[in-house]
């Protein structure tokens, strides 16, 4: 038996987004044909939960909307689509290695003036406690 279809507010909470960017996904072209009851009110199934959260991860990840939109068309596409997104995302991930290789680097450059502050506040801490020993009567 299929699960119950989900309304827009149960697919927000389902998927942490606002019923305002579901229903912006749906008019950009990312979210396709999404099933409606009676009152043509919007009944989200399994699987657009699957594709949205696969879409959330293409956003978390820095893909513009425009590229999600070309993957999304593609996709509607079928099979015979599988070679071109194969290739948008093997570029999706070259650049977010390379992001990824970035950040590294700047985490390096961070981590180094992280140690750099935490010497300097060793030594100025000794300096101190040098200089108020200094000044006892013994």
């Amino acid at each position: 038996m299929e699960p119950p279809a989900l309304t827009v507010a149960q697919m927000a909470a389902a998927t942490g987004v606002s019923a305002h960017t579901l229903r912006y996904y749906e008019k950009a072209g990312l979210i396709e044909s999404v099933a409606r009851n009676a009152g043509n009110q919007r009944r989200y199934s399994a699987a657009d939960i699957e594709w949205l959260k696969f879409l959330l991860r293409l956003r978390e990840t820095g893909m513009p909307i425009a590229q999600m939109r070309e993957y999304s068309e593609l996709r509607a596409d079928g099979a015979k689509t599988t070679a071109a997104r194969l290739s948008l995302l093997e570029a999706h991930q070259a650049r977010l290695h390379e992001q990824i290789a970035l950040l590294r680097q700047h985490e390096k450059a961070l981590a180094a003036k992280i140690t750099t502050y935490r010497t300097d506040l060793v030594a100025q801490r000794a300096s101190v406690g040098q200089t108020e020993g200094a000044d006892t009567d013994e």
